[in-house]
C-alpha cells in the first residue's frame, strides 16, 4: 500500500479545517453534524476523524488554527491589522460565525472553556510582545501599562465581533480603528 506524503496530509487537514469553519459557522457547533461536516469538507467521516479524534477535537483545532493565524498578524503588524483584516476580508462571516460559536461555547461549557484556556494564550501573547516591542522602539505610550493596553486591544477586538455579529454596518469603521491605534501610539510613534 503506497504510504501518504505529509505534503498531502497537511493539504488534508487544511481541507477538513476550512470546510469545518463554513459548516460550524453556518449550523453551529450541535448543528454541526457528521452528516453535515461531510457536505461542507468533500470528504467522509472516516478521512474527517481520521485527523481529529472527534468533533470537539476538530472545533479546538479549528479555532486554534485561527488564533495562530491571528496571533502571526499581530506578531508581524499588530492587533489593530487584524481587526483590518476582518473588516476587508471577504470570507470574514466564516471566521466570524466560528469565533462567535467558540465565545458561545466557553460561556456554557466548563469542561470545553478548560481545554480551550490551554489553546487562547497565544494570541494575549503576541499582542503583548509586540506592544513591549513597540514601548522599546519609542512607538508605544508609555503612561499606561502594556498589559492594560493588551486587555484595550483585547476588548476593542471583540467589542468588533459582537457589531460585526449584529449586522451593523461596518463601512465607517475604519477612522475609528485609525483612532484605537492612534490612542496606544506615543505621538509619531509606530503601529499597534
Amino acid at each position: 500500500m503506497p504510504r501518504v506524503s505529509q505534503d498531502h496530509l497537511d493539504a488534508r487537514r487544511h481541507q477538513i479545517l476550512d470546510g469545518a469553519r463554513v459548516c460550524f459557522a453556518r449550523y453551529g457547533y450541535e448543528g454541526a453534524t457528521v452528516r453535515r461536516l461531510e457536505d461542507a469538507t468533500g470528504l467522509s467521516r472516516g478521512a474527517i476523524f481520521h485527523h481529529f479524534r472527534d468533533k470537539e477535537s476538530l472545533f479546538l483545532a479549528l479555532a486554534e488554527d485561527d488564533a495562530l493565524r491571528m496571533a502571526d498578524v499581530v506578531a508581524k503588524e499588530g492587533l489593530v491589522q487584524v481587526m483590518r483584516d476582518l473588516l476587508a476580508t471577504k470570507n470574514g462571516a466564516d471566521w466570524l460565525g466560528s469565533r462567535l460559536e467558540l465565545s458561545r461555547r466557553l460561556r456554557t461549557d466548563p469542561e470545553f472553556r478548560e481545554r480551550w484556556a490551554e489553546r487562547s494564550r497565544n494570541l494575549s501573547i503576541a499582542t503583548r510582545a509586540r506592544l513591549v516591542r513597540q514601548r522599546e522602539a519609542g512607538n508605544l505610550r508609555d503612561d499606561v501599562d502594556v498589559d492594560v493596553l493588551t486587555a484595550y486591544l483585547e476588548l476593542v477586538l471583540e467589542g468588533l465581533v459582537s457589531h460585526l455579529a449584529m449586522g451593523l454596518p461596518a463601512d465607517d469603521l475604519e477612522p475609528v480603528l485609525d483612532l484605537v491605534e492612534a490612542s496606544v501610539r506615543r505621538r509619531g510613534g509606530g503601529s499597534a
